[in-house]
């Protein structure tokens, strides 16, 4: 039977968009955004996915304050694919593409569990144009185990917010932040059996995730590395208000730790654009939130994105970051930060941006002086 998404004339291959044109059971297409005032005194990150080979569709949304991290979760069922997305008290509504987005969030109104005093109705304004990033590929062996597409935009948030019966008035002029559109092949769902991957494990993993706004641009770096630090992907782009993209080179960086663990406080990146003067890019964290602590993203030990609960699955938790047992496995994930750069290309006219500093390393990573899973910032 055709679902209501068979109406719009976006086919590209010969199938319903009841099925994704890949068989693989990873596939999978996803929504990220994320919120602040720039304090990073309250902090949202909140997405969605569908994974038709699997036959499910979730959200989540986490909110920190001070250092309590609240999560809720929601599944179901996926029947259609549709223009809109709903899983049980969570919505959205795409009222511009790639300009204007509503999320809605009634979990605090319908579901009583202290985990679940989440909710929202926000509207995102893109402030530049989207801008594509490179195709993402990562290879377990020969097998990709990530092949995805994305873009990325900055803009600004405009209604309320709402956790543990607190309400915030969200103002365009103060709250800011980035979002993202994935979709191909990634892990997803319950784990699959290691087989060779059980006696040869990954040696290690680095990360590095920075879209900014900037009053007159947007900058989004990008950066994978091996353990030995050969770079799998490298995207640097600048995108202007009229939808000029700057390519700025390969970028070099070096990322600040706190003393004895792996969460950083910063980074300086050097960018090249082809035509002007080398530029330095100071990024510095006003906050975080470690998206693998009741996010669904790679090592939460609570839930993955994907993973069948049942029809009409909700859930929420309330974590205390400063708990032993929840802060040694910080590290080991990737944690996103309400970032604050500074753009200096020693004209000494520099720039202030806000953003986003995602980052995640955990194994071993020779430039970062990481030899092992245990090893640390001195």
């Amino acid at each position: 039977m055709p679902v209501s998404a068979d109406e719009f004339p976006l086919h590209q291959a010969p199938l319903s968009f009841a099925r994704a044109a890949s068989s693989d059971r990873n596939f999978y297409d996803r929504w990220y955004f994320n919120a602040h005032d720039r304090t990073g005194d309250v902090y949202l990150i909140t997405g969605a996915g569908v994974y038709p080979n699997l036959g499910v569709r979730d959200a989540f949304a986490l909110v920190r304050q001070g250092d309590k991290q609240w999560s809720l979760r929601c599944s179901d069922a996926l029947e259609d694919r549709d223009t809109d997305f709903a899983v049980g008290p969570y919505r959205i509504e795409i009222q511009q593409p790639l300009q204007r987005i509503r999320l809605i969030c009634d979990a605090d109104q319908t579901h009583v569990d202290e985990g679940a005093a989440i909710g929202f109705d926000l509207t995102w304004e893109g402030s530049f144009p989207a801008l594509d990033e490179q195709r993402h590929l990562m290879l377990s062996g020969k097998r990709p185990i990530l092949d995805a597409q994305r873009f990325a935009q900055l803009g600004s948030w405009s209604g309320t917010l709402r956790v543990d019966g607190a309400e915030h008035v969200i103002e365009p002029e103060v709250w800011m932040g980035s979002r993202d559109r994935s979709w191909g092949i990634r892990p997803v769902g319950e784990a699959e059996p290691p087989g060779r991957a059980a006696d040869e494990p990954l040696e290690g993993f680095w990360w590095l995730y920075v879209p900014l706004r900037f009053d007159d641009f947007a900058v989004v770096v990008i950066c994978q590395e091996q353990p030995d630090g050969h770079r799998t992907l490298n995207d640097a782009g600048r995108v202007f208000a009229d939808g000029r993209v700057e390519q700025l080179g390969w970028p070099e960086v070096e990322v600040r730790y706190q003393p004895g663990t792996r969460i950083p406080t910063g980074a300086t990146i050097g960018l090249q654009p082809r035509n002007g003067p080398a530029v330095t890019l100071e990024v510095d964290s006003r906050g975080y939130i470690p998206l693998h602590i009741g996010g669904g993203y790679g090592g939460d030990q609570t839930w993955a994105h994907g993973s069948w609960r049942g029809r009409k699955w909700v859930e929420g938790a309330v974590h205390d970051l400063t708990d032993p047992a929840i802060a040694g496995f910080i590290p080991f994930g990737v944690i996103d930060h309400v970032g604050r750069a500074r753009w200096d290309d020693g004209s000494g006219d520099t720039r202030e941006g806000w953003g986003l500093f995602e980052h995640g390393t955990f194994g071993r990573h020779d430039p970062s002086g990481f030899a092992d899973w245990g090893s640390v910032s001195p």
